[in-house]
């Protein structure tokens, strides 16, 4: 585990929650900071008091009590982002915080995901203490890893000679003080405070709640803190918690805030759980606490086109219940199952991480997809009433940002593929049937409440993504009949680009090639041939024919392999300048912008502006918003999908090679800060990146270039990271990744929070495919098929892998490899293991292997 202490501690929010359905912050001193459990974002915000807190006492006296944290580590000036106005700059650091409390003057912040560790020691604390924290995190089982919760086991290592008594507390603040409850009730072996909403309830008659719970045998509980004005609730709290054996319990039923002298905030909406034990000298004990919501009700609050009058003449309601509210009733069920499931939950989640961490890469790649997948356990992510996945592109403070399941960012999110693929195939479902067009269109971003009329037009990256990715999702769930379902939908969004109706024209000629007006991930057009879009449309070409003969559409899959042909050799031919691959178009013609001037130009379909507003730039003569001449870092990504998926060559490998070398050379910046950078601010000064396009000094660059151009985006850092890695760059891949998470390295900026637009940005999980990238894994799970065939084999090769139905791990030297399947169940037919010297390098037999069974395949056998 990586250790962040002192200042490379300072802007950890490590998110504790499940998969779709919000999450709490724990940062790297222990306090519970942005609680975004109300179904949006809720950035740099505190729940009230909520926190953890320890006593020590023997003979009846309390020898300490303090809060289990460590320095205030924000900022002592105050902040403008608290609705309290004692809480705002100018008037010092939060009160929330309880940075005036004592704490702890050693912590230490450590992760392996999903696991958060902090160690906690004082002089003055008669033991040491641990914190581990952790969301389930299971792959191929989505119900436990969207559980709405938090778990804590908090270890206290006596390390006197004297048996002492400690007290573990959790507070934690109702939020909804306009009406509220707080109601301590016993649940078998467990002991819990719900806090409850009594303003409003749910659609499904339940109100939202809190639960704090634990397994503890003996317990204490306050379920209201002091009611009092100025600083009363808080210094009461304080004195009770300095005060030895059992808190006494304060009830005062249904309640309302009161706005009382002094101008701040009655406390009362706090409760407390406090679990009592004696341990013997030097002996360890560890108490569990779970912290539980049940927010079921969503709405579409980010849209502020939305129309709620229209909406009911579709028929159509601004409302659905999150996924986890189908599964559990109450918050109160949730603690009760998290923790009566708790040693599973553990075992299994840790076995994963494990696992994941034994892998032989080197350590930054592992940090940097680890890191990563915390994305999922944030609003970035929703999971549908039905289930299905949805998401957003990332987190404002207070919303979720850029909506829609953006099919050309999460072309680069290649975690949920892989760990939960039904999620990932609920998404292509969703797609297909919401976003598709009669034409073939398909447009980019899904809409909510489902229903919607689609917003927004077809990207170019985002369609051949998407089908690409249901390739992907075929191949690695093996569900034969949902391609077969789902297929003349996809042939379809193909056929689009050929269809004369379609107002961007990508390749009406049927070349091989896009010519047309092609919309991408950098929020504008293309006009004319690129390496880049052009990369995408025949990855799904190649495979769209693979797909085709599987159905028994074999002309059509013949016209794809022909097109793909065609157009791959115009590609290396016209479009490679000897360095790299380039954007084949002349800036200064006004006229190739004519064929678009009767349509509308926005990705927005509610926008109205003129194409040449848009793209034309009469101060110079010149089309905005191009690459040219640059050097882009996405311009051979398509094969960095089609490498990953087995799928075909589409550019020269030498070429590709060139081009990859290239934009190291130019775009990678040892110090950013010697650039002009116009753009958003994702690296500074002395630190250094990957920039998204760059002119070398013989290239004429536009005057308006792409747009980003200057910019440091994570998600394309670790594309281009990854391609390189494919090639056998492994120093030069190493170092792009570095740079990234040096920059995010707890003190400049949150390890698991990598932005781009927004916090918990989707495309960072583009990271995760390191780990089949450096082993050579490919899955065909409709053939019951494996590949591994790591790039970089020393003495020894370790890594993790996941499909459909399974996950585990493989062990391989040069002449041995071992299977090992760890979760799930692997049905297997052929095994092919290409760096075996001879004999073992393909094994066919038809095995099944179960969790904890697996096979060892050797130049014998």
């Amino acid at each position: 585990m990586r250790k962040y202490t002192g200042k490379k501690a300072e802007k950890i929010s490590f998110p504790l929650g499940g998969i779709g359905t919000g999450c709490i912050g724990l940062t790297g001193n222990g306090q519970l900071v942005d609680w975004e459990i109300f179904n949006r974002p809720n950035k740099l915000t505190f729940n009230g008091f909520s926190h953890f807190a320890v006593r020590a006492e023997e003979n009846g006296k309390v020898i300490d009590a303090r809060i289990l944290a460590g320095e205030f580590n924000g900022n002592k000036m105050g902040t403008h982002n608290y609705l309290s106005p004692s809480n705002i700059f100018g008037f010092g650091a939060p009160r929330e915080s309880l940075g005036g409390a004592p704490h702890f003057k050693t912590v230490s912040f450590e992760s392996e995901f999903p696991f958060a560790v902090l160690r906690f020691s004082d002089p003055d604390f008669p033991a040491e203490i641990t914190l581990q924290a952790f969301n389930p995190f299971i792959p191929l089982n989505p119900h436990d890893s969207s559980i709405p919760g938090a778990l804590f086991q908090i270890e206290i290592h006596n390390t006197t000679a004297r048996k002492i008594n400690y007290t573990v507390v959790l507070a934690v603040n109702n939020p909804w003080n306009e009406c509220y409850e707080n109601n301590f009730d016993i649940s078998g072996k467990f002991k819990r405070i719900t806090l409850s909403d009594r303003s409003e309830r749910n659609a499904d008659d339940t109100p939202n709640q809190i639960v704090i719970a634990t397994d503890s045998e003996t317990v204490s509980k306050q379920e209201n803190w002091f009611k009092g004005s100025w600083f009363d609730g808080l210094g009461v709290y304080f004195k009770e918690l300095r005060t030895p054996g059992a808190f006494i319990n304060r009830f005062y039923g249904k309640s309302h805030h009161v706005n009382l002298p002094g101008g701040l905030n009655d406390l009362t909406s706090h409760a407390l759980l406090a679990a009592h034990k004696q341990i013997e000298p030097a002996r360890k004990y560890a108490f569990k606490m779970v912290i539980a919501w049940r927010i079921a009700d969503c709405k579409n609050d980010w849209d502020d086109t939305l129309d709620e009058a229209e909406l009911s003449k579709q028929n159509l309601v601004n409302h659905w219940r999150n996924h986890y509210a189908t599964a559990f009733a109450s918050a109160g069920e949730v603690a009760d199952y998290l923790l009566k499931e708790f040693p599973r939950l553990l075992r299994e989640s840790k076995l994963f991480s494990t696992t994941f961490y034994a892998t032989t890469i080197p350590k930054v790649f592992l940090e940097a997809a680890g890191c990563n997948l915390s994305i999922l356990k944030t609003p970035t992510c929703l999971r549908l009433e039905d289930g299905s996945f949805y998401g957003f592109e990332g987190c404002a403070p207070m919303s979720g940002c850029c909506e829609g399941s953006c099919s050309h960012v999460w072309n680069y999110a290649y975690a949920l593929a892989y760990l939960f693929p039904s999620l990932e195939r609920s998404m292509r479902n969703l797609e297909y049937q919401y976003n598709l067009q009669p034409s073939g269109e398909l447009t980019m971003r899904l809409m909510l409440p489902l229903g919607r009329p689609p917003r927004y037009r077809a990207c170019a990256d985002g369609q051949f993504g998407t089908i690409v990715k249901t390739y992907r999702e075929w191949k690695i769930s093996g569900d034969d009949s949902w391609l077969r379902s789902i297929w003349p939908k996809v042939k379809l969004s193909l056929q689009y680009t050929w269809n004369p109706e379609n107002p961007d024209l990508w390749d009406v000629k049927k070349s091989g090639m896009l010519t047309g007006r092609q919309h991408h991930t950098l929020d504008m057009e293309l006009f004319g041939p690129n390496s880049w879009l052009t990369g995408f449309y025949l990855a799904a070409l190649d495979a769209s024919a693979q797909m085709a003969d599987f159905v028994g559409e074999k002309q059509f899959a013949q016209e794809c392999r022909a097109l793909f042909k065609t157009g791959k050799e115009q590609m290396d031919r016209s479009l490679f300048n000897g360095e790299y691959f380039f954007q084949q178009v002349n800036l200064s013609d006004i006229s190739q912008l004519a064929v678009y001037a009767k349509g509308n130009w926005a990705a927005d379909k509610k926008q109205r502006i003129s194409i040449y507003d848009a793209y034309w730039d009469s101060d110079h003569g010149q089309l905005k918003y191009q690459i040219g001449q640059g050097c882009c870092i996405d311009q051979v990504l398509g094969q960095w999908h089609a490498s990953l998926l087995g799928l075909n060559e589409i550019f020269d490998p030498e070429k590709r090679k060139k081009a990859l070398r290239s934009i190291y050379r130019y775009n990678f910046k040892e110090e950013i800060g010697k650039i002009f950078n116009p753009c958003r601010l994702y690296s500074l000064g002395a630190e250094s990146g990957t920039i998204i396009c760059e002119w070398p000094e013989e290239k004429e660059k536009p005057w308006i270039p792409l747009p980003y151009a200057e910019e440091t985006m994570h998600g394309f850092e670790y594309a281009f990271a990854c391609q390189l890695l494919q090639c056998g760059l492994l120093k030069e891949s190493e170092r792009i990744v570095q740079a990234v998470r040096d920059r995010h390295d707890g003190e400049n900026r949150n390890p698991w929070n990598e932005m781009e637009c927004g916090s918990n940005y989707a495309r960072s999980m583009a990271s995760y495919a390191f780990l089949p990238a450096w082993s050579g894994f490919l899955c065909d799970a409709s053939q019951k098929r494996l590949t591994f065939d790591p790039h970089f084999l020393d003495e020894q090769f370790i890594s993790f892998w996941s499909m459909g139905t399974a996950w585990g791990s493989i062990e391989c030297t040069k002449s041995s490899a071992t299977l090992h399947v760890l979760y799930g169940t692997l049905e297997l037919k052929e095994l092919i293991l290409p760096f075996l010297s001879c004999a073992g390098r393909k094994y066919s037999q038809i095995c099944l292997l179960n969790a904890g069974e697996s096979i060892t395949i050797n130049d014998e056998k």
